[in-house]
């Protein structure tokens, strides 16, 4: 069954659209389109005109370019430093293969898995906590409409894990969008919209 007509679990669908430049004056800020459409309880459509759901929204936000690729450079750098913390923790680490057979053979028995991101909860240090804080304010400020954009983020709202800091740098991927399904990030996600 097509993913366009149903969706077993809770998740959210992000798209985004450029519009042409050539129609912006020298004085306009370039704005992009944010299109979301979510789910909060699992649904089937087979027929979308006689489709009504409760549980199946869908919106969009203009949003400045410009804060857009800045987000996402941070973002993209969080999750760097994320990846340096985990490698440095013992309990990730993973034993290296002792030679070249024994890689090649394990890339043999597995070419189609991608590495899976850790869903390993992080205990940041303070630097890495302030640098997480202040990329949620941006998403915050960026996806809130109205008073709750003024409010200062005093706490991570989620466990921060690579893959949490991964959706959310997939989300403010202009070129591809994403689907972020289940967890504590799509609920913080859909909270602000």
């Amino acid at each position: 069954e097509s993913r366009a007509t149903s969706a077993s679990d809770k998740e959210i669908n992000i798209q985004w659209y450029i519009p042409s430049v050539a129609n912006l004056s020298n004085h306009t800020e370039t704005k992009v389109l944010l299109l979301y459409a979510y789910n909060i309880n699992p649904l089937k459509t087979s027929d979308i005109t006689i489709f009504s759901s409760t549980s199946a929204f869908s919106g969009h936000l203009w949003i400045p370019l410009t804060r857009i690729i800045s987000l996402r450079e941070k973002l993209s750098e969080l999750k760097e430093q994320i990846e340096v913390l985990m490698q440095g923790s013992k309990s990730f680490s993973a034993p290296a293969p002792t030679c070249f057979l024994e890689q090649s053979e394990t890339l043999r028995l597995s070419p189609s898995n991608k590495p899976k991101l850790s869903d390993a909860k992080m205990h940041l240090d303070k630097k890495t906590e302030e640098v997480a804080k202040r990329c949620l304010c941006e998403v915050k400020a960026l996806l809130s409409v109205g008073p709750a954009q003024s409010s200062p983020l005093t706490e991570i709202p989620f466990d921060v894990t690579l893959q949490s800091i991964a959706n959310l740098e997939d989300m403010f991927d202009l070129a591809n969008g994403c689907i972020i399904s289940e967890g504590s990030v799509l609920d913080w996600i859909i909270s602000l919209l």
